[in-house]
């Protein structure tokens, strides 16, 4: 998963970007709203974390224009200004959900955690494919009952597959999930990091549940039914 974190005030931004890459997640981050533009129009974001007020361009602007532009991106408003009108305005222009200064690291967590679900139509808390079980609050996953330990960069990359669970996942998806500068999607990276996933999830003799498309990418079924 893959977001850009616009925040002027610095120890915020630092608190925000390091809690969401402890997460897993790949995290860009914008002091302003002109850097911000410029990061969406280089890159595409699942979601966008965004404060209203910014130098140079302000967040609602930054907002009406990733919609004018047909930015999809899920996007989180922070303000420090808890007054209705404010954000009715922030979710009238767009916005999918708001937070309000000061605020609780580990809400902010849990209310990107529910976009991202809100994002790929993931309505419960835990995700099922087969014998594979998520539970990302916990940050928990467990094959046939058994629980298996990922790393955090393993765990980002399953989190990215069980959200579209029966879709193709390309490559270029799959690298950029991993690293913020756009890179080839063709470098063994992706291979390197999909098998280490693959291992640990077929460990015992379970039945392969993420299957390789030659040169499209990835795809994450239980194709036996169980």
């Amino acid at each position: 998963m893959r977001i850009l974190v616009v925040e002027d005030f610095g120890p915020v931004r630092g608190a925000v970007v390091t809690a969401l890459r402890d997460e897993g997640w790949t995290v860009d981050l914008a002091a302003d709203g002109a850097q911000a533009l410029t990061k969406l129009e280089s890159a595409t974001f699942d979601l966008v974390v965004l404060d209203i007020m910014l130098p140079v361009v302000d967040g609602l602007q930054v907002l009406h224009q990733m919609r004018a532009a047909g930015d999809e991106a899920h996007v989180l408003i922070l303000t420090a200004r808890d007054e209705v009108n404010e954000r009715v305005n922030a979710l009238d222009c767009g916005a999918d959900d708001y937070l309000t200064k000061p605020f609780a690291i580990e809400e902010l967590v849990a209310r990107v955690r529910a976009l991202l679900r809100r994002k790929y139509r993931v309505k419960s808390p835990s995700i099922k494919v087969g014998p594979l079980e998520m539970r990302p609050a916990e940050r928990r996953v467990l094959m046939a009952g058994e629980e298996i330990d990922l790393t955090v960069r393993e765990y980002a990359l399953l989190e990215l597959f069980a959200h579209r669970a029966g879709e193709l996942v390309t490559r270029e998806e799959v690298h950029n999930s991993l690293y913020r500068d756009r890179g080839v999607a063709t470098s063994n990276v992706v291979d390197v990091y999909v098998g280490y996933l693959r291992r640990k999830l077929e460990a015992g003799g379970l039945a392969r549940l993420l299957h390789t498309k030659r040169g499209q990418g990835f795809v994450l079924e239980d194709r036996d039914g169980g």
